[in-house]
């Protein structure tokens, strides 16, 4: 069995390159089975199933205790126990917790008498370290979100964004005609919102370009995002330890984070 995949390009309109499978130039990519493996984050699997590995485990546990305890009664009781009769289950679990009892002696008097079988010990042993592990990766949960509804005059269609982009005075002929046939493959509706500064372009108004008018924008949606989320959340300013906010290539002095 050959150790590569074949990963073709796949037909879209917006590809540079020939997707002709009959052609002779046809392009596929070649990698190594080992080469993807390599990639994955072994550390990141493994303690993204630990807690579900240490229930299995626990199970396992319980498990050969049992088979320990009910193995050691039928050797003492005979192999005719009934093993669902009261008197039955009383006896393990009776035995259970008198073995319990007597490896936590054991071991605060440092003994080094075996109450367990080696199966056991081991299998108790693994899941200590197992919850180890667990507690050092600390998770992040996503308690709400919210998203920001722009006003209708910041929306635009395909149309007027090529004209706001004539407007500005900077773009050739053929730049035009790049971001037209961009807009056509975007996946962007015909009311996208755009930047109130440059939208204003359209009422015969300078481009506002200044850091005043970008700080406006940005607090704009900052702003209402930040509330509707908290509200969501149900948490208060006091409650939140580190605020990050990623705003593109905005990033004024002070901050937008001090300004939030």
């Amino acid at each position: 069995m050959s150790d590569t995949n074949t990963m073709k390009r796949v037909q879209s309109d917006a590809s540079i390159a020939s997707t002709d499978t009959d052609s002779p130039d046809y392009r596929s990519y070649h990698v190594r089975k080992s080469t993807l493996i390599g990639m994955i984050n072994w550390t990141h699997v493994f303690t993204t199933y630990i807690p579900y590995m240490t229930i299995i485990g626990i199970g396992v546990l319980i498990a050969l205790i049992f088979n320990q305890v009910i193995t050691e009664l039928v050797n003492h009781m005979g192999p005719n126990t009934n093993y669902f009769a009261p008197s039955t289950i009383l006896a393990v679990l009776t035995s259970i917790q008198s073995l319990i009892t007597q490896q936590i002696n054991s071991i605060l008097n440092l003994r080094k008498e075996n109450l367990f079988s080696p199966e056991v010990e081991v299998t108790f042993l693994a899941l200590i370290i197992m919850l180890i592990i667990a507690k050092m990766d600390n998770p992040t949960y996503l308690l709400a979100f919210a998203t920001f509804k722009a006003p209708s005059d910041w929306k635009v269609s395909h149309e007027q964004i090529i004209e706001m982009m004539k407007r500005q005075e900077c773009f050739t002929q053929e730049s035009l005609d790049f971001m037209k046939r961009l807009l056509v493959r975007s996946g962007t509706g015909q009311s996208t919102a755009w930047p109130p500064g440059i939208v204003q372009c359209l009422k015969d108004k300078p481009t506002d370009r200044s850091i005043h008018g970008s700080r406006l924008e940005a607090e704009t949606v900052i702003f209402d995002i930040v509330e509707n989320a908290m509200k969501k959340a149900n948490v208060t300013a006091e409650d939140i330890d580190v605020l990050v906010i990623n705003c593109s290539l905005f990033s004024p002095t002070p901050s937008l984070c001090a300004a939030v």
